[in-house]
C-alpha cells in the first residue's frame, strides 16, 4: 500500500500520467466474503457472522463499476475470496475489457483447477500472501499453517502471466524482512508488493529494523536492475490517500456500499450504519463517494488515537523512503531496456 507522499515523489520523477496518479479514485473493492480459514495476526477484518456476496450481486457490482464509475481496477478481497469460488468466477467473467482485475488470496485453496482457470483468464493479477520463511509466515498465522502448501504450489503459480507476492512485515518480523525477501527471491518470486503492518503499535527499535531492512531490500533491487534483472515492485505504482485501507467503490459482502473499507476492521465495525452510502439497489453518486473518501483520514486519527496513527505514519514513511530511493534506478533500467 502507499500513501500520498509517493504520489508527489512519482510525479517528481515523471512516472506515469495524471490518470495513473488518480487511479485510486477508480477502484472497485469487492468484499466477496469476510470468512477466512486463517487468522493472521496483522489482519483486522471481522471474519464471522457475515453473509457471502452472491454471484448475481458480484456481477451487478462489476456492471455498476464500469457503467456508473468509469471502470479502472477491480480488487477481489475477503476474508479469503476463494472460499466462495462461484462468486469470484462470476465477478471476473463479468469484468469488461477496460477493468483490470486483482484477486488476493492466502493460497490455501489454489488447486490444479484454479490454476488452469487463471491461465485461461490471463488479464487477472493473482496476489498471493507469502511473508517469507516458514518461521515468520506461519508464526503470524493463528489456527493453521499455510507455508508448506503454498510454497509447494509456487512453481505452478510462477508460470501465471500476472502473479505478485505480498510480503507483509509485522513489527516482530521487521528485523528479518530483508532475509525473508531474499528467501522469496530464491524461491523464484520476481514480482513483489511490500506491506508493513499498519494501524498497530511499532516500537522505536522495530521501526529502526524496518528502515534497515528496507535499505537492504532497496540495494537488492538496485543490484538486480543494474544487472538487467527486471524485478517488479508494485509499491512504486500504487497511490492512495490512506495507507492500507482501500478507497473507491467498496461493496461489502452484505451488499452495502462505502467509500473505503475501514468498516472491515473489528474496532470500526460498529460504524457501518454511519458510513454506508447505500447498497447495490440504491448506489451513491461518484461525487458522494469522493466526498466521503476525503473525510477518512481525519476520522481515523480521531478514532484510533495519535499513537497508532504515528506508528502507521512512521511505517509508511519507511516504505515511502524505499520507493523514493528506487525511482531513479527504476527509470534508469527502463531506459537501458528501451535502448537495448
Amino acid at each position: 500500500m502507499a500513501a500520498t507522499g509517493r504520489m508527489a515523489a512519482t510525479a517528481a520523477t515523471a512516472s506515469g500520467s495524471g490518470v495513473r496518479a488518480e487511479r485510486w479514485r477508480n477502484a472497485l473493492i469487492l468484499v466477496v466474503t469476510r470468512r477466512c480459514d486463517l487468522r493472521c495476526a496483522y489482519c483486522p477484518t471481522v471474519k464471522s457472522g457475515e453473509p457471502d456476496l452472491s454471484p448475481a450481486d458480484a456481477v451487478r457490482a462489476m456492471q455498476l463499476f464500469a457503467e456508473r464509475y468509469g471502470g479502472g481496477d477491480a480488487k477481489l478481497f475477503g476474508g479469503e475470496p476463494l472460499l466462495v469460488p462461484e462468486v469470484v468466477r462470476a465477478a471476473i467473467e463479468a469484468a469488461p475489457p477496460e477493468v483490470n482485475v486483482y484477486l488476493s488470496t492466502n493460497g490455501t485453496h489454489l488447486d490444479d483447477d484454479w490454476i488452469a482457470w487463471l491461465h485461461a483468464h490471463p488479464h487477472v493479477t493473482l496476489t498471493l500472501s507469502l511473508d517469507g520463511r516458514q518461521r515468520d509466515h506461519d508464526g503470524l498465522r493463528r489456527g493453521a499453517a499455510s507455508h508448506a502448501p503454498v510454497v509447494a504450489r509456487l512453481p505452478e503459480l510462477l508460470r501465471l502471466p500476472r502473479f505478485v507476492v505480498t510480503q507483509t512485515i509485522a513489527p516482530s518480523t521487521a528485523v528479518r524482512a530483508a532475509d525473508n525477501f531474499r528467501y522469496l527471491r530464491e524461491l523464484g518470486v520476481r514480482r513483489f508488493n511490500l506491506l508493513p503492518g499498519y494501524y498497530i503499535p511499532w516500537r522505536a527499535e522495530q521501526l529502526v529494523a524496518l528502515r534497515e531492512s528496507f535499505s537492504e531490500i532497496a540495494a537488492e533491487f538496485e543490484a538486480a536492475w543494474a544487472g538487467g534483472d527486471r524485478l517488479y515492485l508494485r509499491n512504486l505504482f500504487v497511490r492512495a490517500p490512506l495507507p492500507f485501507y482501500n478507497t473507491g467503490f467498496v461493496v461489502d459482502s452484505d451488499r452495502r456500499i462505502y467509500a473505503n473499507n475501514l468498516v472491515l476492521a473489528s474496532n470500526l465495525d460498529h460504524l457501518r450504519e454511519r458510513f454506508s452510502l447505500g447498497d447495490l439497489d440504491s448506489p451513491p453518486s461518484p461525487a458522494a463517494l469522493t466526498t466521503a473518501a476525503s473525510q477518512a483520514g481525519a476520522f481515523l486519527h480521531d478514532t484510533l488515537g495519535a499513537s497508532v496513527m504515528e506508528s502507521t505514519a512512521a511505517a509508511d514513511a519507511a516504505l515511502t523512503a524505499l520507493c523514493n530511493r528506487l525511482y531513479p534506478a527504476y527509470f534508469a533500467q527502463r531506459e537501458r531496456a528501451a535502448t537495448a
